[in-house]
């Protein structure tokens, strides 16, 4: 997007001070993200496209991220940096509408700075405990959030978008994937066993982040300390290990998440453990006996969901995850199912850790 329209839609939202640049930042697979700098002292901003194809009612979503949010403000030390902040358009709305697209603004929290990968336990620690307090913070949260996208991470409902994928065969690929399809139904009934004892309230519904790699972690630029969770699109109410699972998959992947070598790719078992140390530190003592039981599952259970997303949207012609070049999505369900093949050989020694922990 040129810059001429970023500074017209930049226009829309009540910052303070001149706009004097709009960079972008990261490379996002979802939303197109830049920082807005003013001039002065004042504070700097950053302002970020939704991608609406993805989340279908952005208004609702941003709803969801206020309410979190002031939430989250009330209860601890320093509000304005460790909670996000969002920035209301010129005429109070959450969010500004420009040509089909929706835009929304925060505040860009100051001497912060974010990982794009965990490379060490002790970074892996610090992100189980700050995802684990960003769940102790909103224990007691009662207000209905908005589902942001139906049935996201609920097995069953992937399961009804895959079998329709396969059947639609839309890009013409089913035909090259038999032994991809295979990996799916191999273990479809295990994780719709799972996935019973959320529907049957056995695991409990929590309120979520749903997205938990590094890279949605704000760290204190001095003293390394975490200071909040980001990119707060996903949150809504599901199941907490939902959160646990999805880190597991990004910090103890010893590749990338779409390595073409699979010999790089498994899991590391001290990050496991590393991370499950900081998350428990902060959530075991609110977790139900059921919640301790299957968190380890949940590593298996959310690198399987990812693995089957990567592939339905390759079948698909690659509509959801943007891609780099054709084979993209295939290349990276097949890293995604080198890592969840090491999880499943280390499971036993996963539930041991968390039942030490515990």
């Amino acid at each position: 997007m040129n810059n001429e329209k970023l500074f017209e839609i930049a226009s829309l939202f009540a910052f303070e001070g001149d706009v004097v640049s709009i960079t972008p930042l990261g490379e996002g697979f979802i939303n197109d993200t830049y920082v807005v700098t003013t001039a002065g002292d004042s504070p700097n901003y950053i302002l970020q496209r939704k991608n609406h194809y993805v989340f279908p009612n952005v208004p609702a979503m941003m709803g969801n991220i206020v309410a979190v949010s002031e939430h989250i403000k009330r209860k601890v030390a320093d509000p304005m940096r460790q909670a996000l902040t969002v920035t209301l358009t010129r005429s109070g709305e959450l969010c500004a509408e420009v040509d089909g697209n929706f835009w929304a603004a925060c505040l860009f929290i100051s001497g912060s700075k974010c990982y794009d990968r965990a490379d060490s336990t002790k970074l892996a620690r610090q992100g189980g405990a700050g995802i684990g307090r960003f769940q102790s913070l909103l224990a007691d949260f009662d207000q209905p959030l908005h589902e942001t996208i139906k049935g996201f991470h609920n097995i069953r409902h992937r399961f009804e978008q895959w079998d329709a994928s396969v059947a639609a065969d839309a890009a013409g690929r089913v035909a090259e994937l038999a032994e991809e399809i295979e990996w799916i139904a191999s273990r479809r009934e295990k994780m719709l066993g799972f996935w019973s004892l959320v529907e049957d309230g056995t695991i409990p519904t929590r309120v979520t982040h749903n997205d938990t790699k590094i890279s949605n972690i704000l760290f204190d630029q001095t003293t390394d300390d975490v200071l909040c969770a980001i990119d707060l699109d996903t949150v809504m109410n599901s199941t907490s290990l939902n959160d646990f699972g999805d880190a597991i998959r990004s910090y103890t992947n010893t590749g990338a998440e779409d390595d073409r070598d699979l010999s790089r790719v498994s899991m590391n078992l001290d990050m496991f453990r590393a991370y499950a140390e900081g998350f428990l530190s902060e959530r075991k003592s609110t977790m139900t006996a059921s919640e301790l039981e299957w968190l380890a599952f949940s590593g298996i259970y959310i690198t399987y969901e990812q693995v089957l997303r990567f592939l339905m949207d390759y079948i698909d012609g690659d509509k959801y995850y943007k891609i780099a070049y054709p084979d993209h999505n295939l290349v990276r369900a097949r890293a995604q199912y080198k890592l969840l093949q090491s999880m499943e050989e280390q499971y036993s020694q996963m539930q041991s850790i968390i039942c030490n922990l515990s």
